[in-house]
């Protein structure tokens, strides 16, 4: 694990000049290149959000990052997508892609995912699939490795997003692939992996756009004030993404954090507008489109902190 204080070091020392990037490629080659140094993987989504040119490659770096934090051992070498969402939503009542028993030890995995990020440049799928072999109200969800390159396989790209269109989606397609034992994950796939997954995105993609935002402050010489207030909301997130995802606590923790880092952002908005010195003309034309981004899901936040705190006052009453 990187020491905190060299994170912070990196953020107020490093070039403020991000290489420019055009492609999902180039993305990931940087990505790689600074695995090496940040391991932990808030870090990494935060180093990789400094170093980005755009809210895009910020969001891409983070999305690798918290699945990393959510499933320790994915292969460092492939970009890995997770595929939860089908046509009716990502509720375990909704997922209707089966893995079915082949012979002694293997499955066989058939459905459709709607909407999966970085699908077309994915080389590995994360699966929640129905265990058909087990009945009952509550189907049985696991959490499936799956190539994209393996026999059945069918990814379909999607038109670009309104914004970040730079990160590309697909819908998926699975017919009777065929899967060994291992490729099944440990555990519950909805509780164990769906569930909490909300939780540690928002934590690792929050991150990452306030560092990419930290950089162009930098770059153009914002007050130090909202310098300082990033850095100390970067170093509640870090620290947030050690917590227990499942949490009510975290959860209450969170929603503080992510309001201070909303609010910093639309400091941010009037800090673009500056003549002196003028922001990149390109980079403030991203911004504008790409801003929206954080608000995503901003409702499923503030339920996910409503419950929170109904569950605490729960458990307190009962002390």
């Amino acid at each position: 694990m990187t020491p905190a204080g060299a994170l912070l070091e990196h953020l107020l020392t490093a070039p403020v000049e991000a290489a420019p990037c055009e492609d999902v490629a180039s993305w990931w080659a940087g990505h790689r290149a600074r695995a090496q140094t940040w391991s932990e993987p808030v870090a990494l989504a935060i180093a990789g959000g400094y170093a980005a040119d755009r809210i895009g490659w910020a969001f891409a770096s983070g999305y690798q990052a918290a699945l990393r934090a959510l499933a320790p051992g994915l292969p460092a070498d492939a970009v890995v997508a997770f595929c939860v969402t089908e046509a009716g939503g990502n509720r375990p009542k909704d997922i209707h892609t089966a893995l079915e028993r082949d012979g002694e030890a293997g499955w066989r995995l058939t459905g459709s995912k709607r909407w999966t990020t970085l699908g077309p440049e994915g080389a590995l799928f994360l699966v929640a699939a129905r265990d058909a072999s087990v009945s009952g109200e509550r189907a049985a969800i696991k959490l499936v490795r799956v190539a994209s390159t393996a026999p059945g396989v069918t990814v379909a790209p999607m038109p670009p997003t309104r914004f970040v269109p730079e990160v590309p989606h697909a819908q998926l397609r699975f017919e009777g692939v065929a899967l060994e034992a291992g490729a099944l994950l440990p555990g519950d796939g909805y509780e164990r992996y769906v569930k909490p997954f909300r939780t540690v995105e928002d934590v690792h993609l929050s991150a990452a756009q306030l560092a990419y935002t930290l950089r162009e402050a930098r770059r153009f010489a914002w007050p130090r004030d909202w310098i300082e207030r990033t850095l100390a909301v970067l170093e509640a997130l870090r620290a947030l993404a050690q917590e227990d995802p499942a949490s009510s606590a975290t959860h209450i923790a969170l929603a503080g954090a992510l309001a201070v880092a909303g609010a910093l952002l639309e400091e941010a908005d009037a800090h673009w507008e500056r003549k002196d010195p003028a922001p990149d003309a390109a980079a403030r034309a991203r911004w504008l489109r790409d801003r929206a981004l954080g608000g995503v899901a901003g409702k499923a936040r503030a339920l996910r902190a409503e419950r929170a705190w109904q569950r605490i006052g729960a458990a307190t009453s009962r002390d």
